[in-house]
């Protein structure tokens, strides 16, 4: 087994609370982990490294189940490799937020009457500084409770002074080998925060629109096209069809009347017009639609820009000034008078991308932005999976990371915001460009200024595994802990941040992946698998449930439920029975304690052992390596239920209930047994620990006098397997399970005691005779005893004295119904089974079923038989 609890000296055992209270444990606990430095890792250490930089939060980020769930699993990673000996780096941080950051600032600006533009760029962004200091970084005390065991000394934040010339570094590499370029194209644009956003930061949600159908052009040169954004229509510079639909050969390449306007556009070919979607005819307006900008590039065509970045309509009289939605109604109403609506308006579900900030519709826009050539960085990104340089976890997600990265688009990295990393660019008087660099000196002199956008917020965490060790000087940090070892992050952002940290880091860091490997987890849903949100509402603060099962029970109960790549259903009801869980815990260490439970000196030999030692060493083995085996598969789930069934049913429920009788009489088997118990109990502590540390460091330094689980030693697995001792102990568990069934369908009460004769004769069980009694609540024959009822289980006969304790007629009755109809299920089954026809037809999930149903039909009725002939003759 493990020698630490050996080396380690044997403190005074104190008396346990009789009651588990995490609120006394959890937040004092933590604090000495920190205070003795136990989560700080050394780059000069000569242990191996493991490393895991944490997604960054938001600054402006309270802890959601979601944090929870992926902390939970990032902890428990670098608990354990802690425990092995290596040099386990768990590196935290935040998120500076761009958007989110500066709307919070500018609502407390709005809640004094003023606006950014009020204060000047400075004096703004100083003012968000301040926020920051103020408020920002919540996040990071709720990390304490959970038990997060990050290294805080190596904290950083995207601003910061390192991790800013990290990004001046990278923009300018990027810039000087042609991968960064000022160009105009369609982007996301929200009217409210004034800003092009990202694809992450657009939300799609089903909106009821209005689709309208408008006649352009006249007579036999005229078609209709369909749309739901009307407005747009002012900006059009073609009609498209595709080039081998013969209801428009004789308008390719013919101008047409553009309606409410005195301009013509003309009709265009395009492959990318489905014939038969709508009238196979669609308007395009290149400046306005990000489909229609490609269309209007491959044709030449002119983008015009129809409305302003409020949202307002800026060309075309009637309409000017107006805002796009109020133009939408305005538009249709024009149209309307002048007979070129062909058809009513009609509702219609489309998808709408809203800001995810602040919910408002977003417009595509065509802008003049900075942008990043994705090509061959994501080419690189795609060819390190390809070659298993990294490794996606669950394989098959490995799909949805190809898909993106084989057709990545050019990444829009401007922000039109003023809290951000601001782009490095200075434009000169004479249409000088010059790109600065972190240790260059800006250009001065009259006519020069800096542009005035800063980088998506992606752009710095994209550089977040190797900027937060140093880059781009060659630092210890970076030496040691690069790259790092695994990403574990939802599937959700696989696309977004995922592949932008491995296409920088493969760039940076001379072809080194950022990480060996990605493992991607689900997200955090209800009990019932909804999503979870404050609009239905069901979500859930996790320090709500913290406060009130405590965050062992949290934790334990995300870790419970995490299946690789998929969603994770959660409820209060899993979250008490984990309270459940760490109290049973509790209660046993504390009942072990009492009873001689020891670390102190080496295991007895096997031969000193009761079968019922041997049995609990070779399953506590097992369990070891099993549970080795799942957190090298990221399979959380299966070693989470591994732990459970082994400490509650095998330790607590079996081991400890059979060796009370050896406990309570004493002598040298009590104290192999005790000394046993201990053994089993700090090893199992050990497994439980990276997944519910709170609980376990408690009971295990009172256990043991040790240190800290912390910096204990990760159990082995020793090889001891005794197949005999699990054999023998499994023919008492079936004796047992089968009396309290009985027992159970008797009516008895668990405490009843009965007077039983055990007819154990030459087997395995007979020196388990004590403990039999002892579970079942059998007592001695006494005078006059009665077999009244009989049971043949596992090679001996239990007979029990019964009488005087049920109404065996009722008894007769209610099993005869019983087994009435456990035979009419065998005979339906067997009649179905039997069938030809049925079976011809039926899909083999529905035969398998059936069969199922048999099987269990038959199992009852040699069930019931077995009652009916135990129960007393009248």
């Amino acid at each position: 087994m493990t020698e630490n609890a050996q080396q380690q000296p044997t403190a005074p055992i104190t008396e346990l609370p009789t009651q588990y209270t995490p609120a006394e444990v959890e937040g004092t606990l933590y604090e000495r982990w920190v205070e003795k430095g136990y989560f700080t890792a050394d780059a000069k250490s000569d242990k191996p490294p493991y490393t895991i930089v944490i997604p960054p939060p938001n600054v402006t980020g309270s802890l959601h189940l979601g944090h929870a769930f992926q902390h939970t699993l990032m902890d428990a990673l670098t608990r354990r490799k802690r425990m092995q000996g290596y040099e386990a780096l768990w590196l935290p941080g935040m998120d500076h937020a761009g958007i989110a950051t500066q709307n919070k600032v500018e609502q407390q600006l709005a809640e004094e009457g003023k606006s950014r533009h009020d204060l000047g760029r400075e004096e703004f962004v100083e003012r968000v500084w301040q926020w920051k200091e103020e408020y920002g970084g919540r996040i990071l005390g709720q990390m304490r409770r959970l038990g997060d065991g990050v290294d805080w000394s190596r904290e950083r934040f995207t601003m910061d002074e390192g991790l800013s010339k990290a990004v001046l570094t990278i923009f300018k590499r990027l810039y000087e080998d042609d991968l960064i370029y000022r160009a105009e194209r369609i982007i996301n644009w929200c009217p409210r925060c004034l800003t092009a956003i990202s694809d992450i930061e657009v939300e799609y949600q089903e909106d009821a629109g209005e689709l309208v159908s408008i006649r352009y052009g006249e007579g036999e040169d005229s078609l209709v096209v369909a749309t739901t954004r009307a407005e747009t229509m002012l900006g059009d510079t073609a009609v498209a069809v595709h080039p081998d639909d013969e209801r428009y050969q004789h308008l390719i390449g013919k101008q047409i009347k553009l309606p409410l306007t005195d301009r013509t556009i003309p009709v265009v070919a395009d492959t990318h017009v489905d014939p038969a979607f709508g009238t196979g005819a669609v308007k395009v307006t290149p400046a306005h639609d990000p489909n229609d900008f490609e269309i209007g590039r491959r044709h030449d065509l002119p983008s015009l820009t129809i409305m302003d970045e409020h949202g307002v309509i800026t060309v075309h009289g009637p309409f000017l000034g107006l805002d796009r939605f109020e133009a939408r109604s305005t538009v249709v109403g024009a149209l309307k008078e002048q007979g070129r609506i062909v058809a009513e308006k009609r509702p219609y579900m489309h998808s709408v991308g809203h800001c995810s900030r602040c919910k408002t519709t977003v417009e595509p826009r065509l802008s003049l932005q900075w942008w990043v050539k994705v090509g061959p960085l994501a080419k690189a990104a795609g060819d390190a999976v390809r070659d298993g340089r990294v490794k996606i976890h669950p394989e098959d997600m490995s799909k949805r990371y190809f898909d993106w990265v084989d057709n990545m688009h050019d990444w829009c990295i401007s922000r039109q915001l003023w809290w951000g990393h601001r782009i490095p660019i200075w434009y000169g008087p004479d249409g000088e460009v010059v790109c600065v660099g972190p240790d260059e000196e800006a250009p001065t002199g009259e006519g020069w200024t800096q542009d005035s956008d800063v980088l998506d917020t992606w752009f710095s965490s994209g550089l977040w595994p190797f900027s937060t060790l140093g880059w781009p000087e060659q630092t210890e940090d970076l030496r040691k802990f690069y790259p790092t070892d695994v990403l574990l992050t939802g599937h959700d952002i696989i696309f977004f941040w995922v592949a932008r940290m491995m296409m920088f880091g493969l760039y940076a860091m001379d072809g080194q992946a950022p990480f060996h490997t990605i493992a991607l987890t689900g997200l955090v849903r209800d009990e019932f698998g909804k999503k979870m949100s404050k609009s239905n509402p069901n979500a859930v603060d996790p320090l709500v449930w913290m406060d009130a099962y405590g965050s062992d029970a949290v934790r334990f109960t995300l870790a419970n439920g995490a299946n690789p790549g998929a969603d994770v259903p959660i409820g209060e009801d899993w979250v008490k029975a984990s309270r459940n869980f760490t109290n049973k815990i509790w209660n046993a260490t504390r009942f072990a304690l009492m009873n001689g439970a020891t670390v102190e000196g080496p295991l007895p030999d096997a031969s000193q052992m009761s079968a019922t030692d041997r049995w609990i060493l070779s399953r506590l083995n097992t369990t070891v390596a099993q549970v080795d085996a799942y957190y090298d598969d990221y399979q959380f789930a299966k070693l989470a239920d591994a732990l459970y069934h082994f400490a509650w049913d095998e330790v607590f429920d079996w081991y400890v209930e059979l060796s009370k009788t050896t406990f309570f009489a004493g002598g040298e088997q009590a104290k192999v047994s005790g000394r046993v118990l201990g053994e089993v109990l700090d090893v199992t502590l050990r497994l439980l620990h990276p997944v519910i540390p709170f609980v376990t460091d408690a009971l295990w330094t009172t256990l043991t006098g040790g240190e800290s689980l912390v910096i204990g030693e990760w159990p082995a697995d020793s090889g001891f397997r005794d197949k005999d001792a699990e054999l023998e102990i499994e023919l008492v568990q079936r004796v047992v399970t089968e009396v309290r069934r009985f027992r159970k369908d008797q009516g008895l009460k668990d405490g009843q005691k009965v007077p039983a004769r055990l007819e154990l004769g030459g087997t395995a069980l007979a020196p388990h005779e004590a403990a039999i009694r002892q579970l079942l609540r059998l007592q001695p024959e006494g005078e006059g005893f009665a077999a009244t009822a009989t049971l043949p289980v596992a090679g001996a006969t239990v007979a029990l004295d019964l009488s005087g304790t049920i109404d065996v007629a009722a008894e007769r009755k209610r099993l005869a119904k019983d087994l009435a109809a456990a035979e009419k299920e065998k005979a339906q089954a067997n009649a179905k089974l039997g069938n030809e026809a049925f079976l011809a037809k039926a899909p083999d999930n529905v035969v398998d079923k059936i069969r199922g149903r048999l099987a269990k039909a038959d199992e009852d009725i040699a069930r019931i038989k077995a009652q009916l002939d135990g129960l007393p003759q009248q």
